[in-house]
């Protein structure tokens, strides 16, 4: 084969990083349009954000679900289904009358359908695919979910303000239902269905880490594991659970217009990308747990200043800040699950310590929703999220400093 040619895999990474990007454009629908169903419906801003955190712990379960199903049919398979359940549950939707179907159809089925693709579906394809460059994949993929606020938030926040949420709705079933099509004809689970081999050659150091297998038992009683799983249930509960749903509402709210935020979510999009791509460059050189240390130490500043922007200028600097340790977290704690346990644990145990990620967005979710409902805005529960920060990057040091010395070069 010519070696001037692109590696298919490449072609894998595009056809991988679409459907992240359109599951991650799917997630961004509660903020939208949790002012338009209050509107129309008469629900309170507590039961609107059950519903999201139903779907929240259900995107959670079905990460370890996803890699289960990847393990067993491949990640061809994991995608196509995810995809279709995805739409299964929106398409309905647009009928919605009561309370029970939003947390049905987009509680449970989107849940799990987001939560099958957006779960373990990345990091499986760059262990599978790549030898070399894995970590800067899996930033690539860590930056689909910014690609998918940045692309899909601000117009979709338009579409609502002139056409209504209904038509925000359909939107993303034509993309879900686009993006089956490149999945169908494209995506392939390993290399050697198309008779090659994965991306640059297996080091002796990166072969061993690639063998090793813990299990999910074994994981439960290391006190890294927990670590790893707590830190990333505060990620998850400083993340989607609370900006991705709250913070459209608690701005206009305040006074922002509809167009202003558009554009500081779009800046916090592409400082998103940034910041997760740096991650992931950063996370094959340097100590992944100072990383995460230092990302939910910035994620914490920002959180703690938040109730008191009042201004555009504070809410753009928010928006640089916050953006870029967005899913910054991503690469490093994949990159210390895998030095910890083996990638041949990867899917299983990564699986498990996202849906501890999900779970804490479900609770602040609802939290968010509950203390708005009971106090009038939301600045008690973004505190509790700046406190939490604090103590995720306590957390991420204590992990074990003994991974320093199993670090495997995932990129070059």
């Amino acid at each position: 084969m010519d070696n001037r040619r692109l590696h298919f895999a490449w072609l894998i990474v595009i056809v991988t990083f679409l459907a992240l990007v359109t599951s991650a454009g799917v997630r961004t629908v509660p903020g939208i349009i949790i002012k338009p169903l209050e509107a129309e419906f008469g629900w309170s801003r507590a039961s609107i954000s059950l519903a999201v955190a139903v779907s929240l712990f259900a995107f959670g379960f079905g990460a370890p679900l996803g890699g289960s199903l990847i393990d067993r049919f491949g990640p061809r398979r994991l995608m196509l289904g995810g995809l279709v359940l995805i739409a299964l549950g929106l398409i309905p939707l647009v009928g919605l009358t009561d309370l029970w179907q939003l947390h049905l159809l987009w509680g449970i089925v989107v849940g799990i359908g987001t939560g099958a693709v957006a779960g373990t579906l990345g990091a499986t394809v760059a262990l599978r695919w790549f030898n070399r460059h894995r970590g800067l994949v899996v930033g690539i993929f860590g930056a689909a979910s910014a690609a998918g606020q940045l692309i899909f938030v601000p117009m979709l926040i338009g579409v609502a303000s002139s056409s209504g949420w209904r038509t925000v709705i359909l939107i993303l079933a034509g993309a879900v239902l686009a993006t089956l099509i490149p999945a169908l004809f494209l995506m392939r689970d390993r290399p050697q269905d198309v008779g090659l081999e994965p991306v640059g050659e297996a080091t002796k150091a990166t072969a061993a880490v690639d063998a090793r297998v813990t299990t999910l038992r074994e994981a439960l009683r290391t006190r890294d594991f927990w670590l790893l799983a707590a830190s990333f249930f505060i990620c998850g509960y400083t993340t989607n659970g609370l900006i991705g749903t709250h913070l459209l509402p608690h701005t206009l709210e305040h006074g922002f217009v509809e167009a202003d935020i558009a554009g500081a979510l779009g800046v916090m999009g592409v400082m998103n990308i940034f910041g997760t791509l740096a991650s992931g460059w950063l996370s094959e050189r340097y100590d992944n747990r100072k990383l995460l240390a230092t990302y939910y130490g910035f994620r914490a500043l920002s959180l703690a200043a938040l109730p008191f922007i009042l201004e555009m200028q504070g809410m753009f600097i928010f928006s640089i800040i916050y953006g870029l340790d967005w899913v910054a977290t991503v690469p490093p704690t994949v990159n210390l699950t895998a030095q910890r346990f083996g990638r041949g644990s990867l899917g299983t145990l990564y699986g498990w310590i996202f849906c501890s990620h999900m779970i804490g967005a479900g609770i602040a979710s609802y939290a968010g929703g509950f203390f708005r409902d009971m106090l009038g805005d939301y600045h008690l529960i973004f505190i509790s999220a700046a406190v939490l920060g604090i103590v995720a990057s306590g957390l991420a040091m204590g992990i074990s400093r003994s991974l320093r010395a199993v670090v495997v070069p995932v990129g070059s």
